[in-house]
């Protein structure tokens, strides 16, 4: 009987982590990107660079940096813009004054579908911290996954 049960259990944990799929760019974040943050950040925005120089005139068109690619999205989270992305999509949870950041709003309809696609972006990133790269540590910038 106890042969059973342990070979039914770990049956069991092995058909739950093979179910368990890593978060991609191309498998999760893409979607959510292109559905809730490509009308503002797409291909008809600017890169960063341009953005900085022209950054009234661009905000005047409700137009930010341009993210709509892997390598341009990664950059917002590893470097050179170190944790801009988690800090604007954060929910306030991890920031002392526990105000959401300015893009958090437009990750879902609902508050439901926020908190979904922004546990997906936290997978996704693995390391979610709101620290820029003079404030972060190796080992927190070596725990950033951002799996194609």
């Amino acid at each position: 009987m106890k042969r059973t049960l342990t070979a039914c259990a770990i049956t069991l944990l092995t058909a739950s982590g093979a179910l368990a799929t890593e978060t991609t760019w191309t498998g999760s974040i893409k979607g959510i990107f292109d559905n809730r943050c490509s009308a503002c950040h797409g291909s008809n925005a600017p890169e960063y660079a341009q953005f900085k120089k022209e950054k009234q005139a661009w905000t005047a068109k409700r137009i930010g940096m341009r993210m709509d690619g892997y390598s341009l999205l990664i950059s917002y989270v590893g470097w050179p813009q170190t944790g801009a992305l988690m800090r604007r999509l954060d929910d306030g949870n991890g920031s002392a004054d526990k105000k959401p950041g300015n893009m958090y709003q437009y990750l879902g309809a609902s508050e439901t579908e926020r908190q979904e696609n922004l546990a997906l972006f936290k997978n996704w990133v693995g390391s979610w911290s709101l620290k820029r790269w003079a404030d972060s540590t190796k080992d927190e910038l070596n725990a950033i996954k951002v799996a194609y």
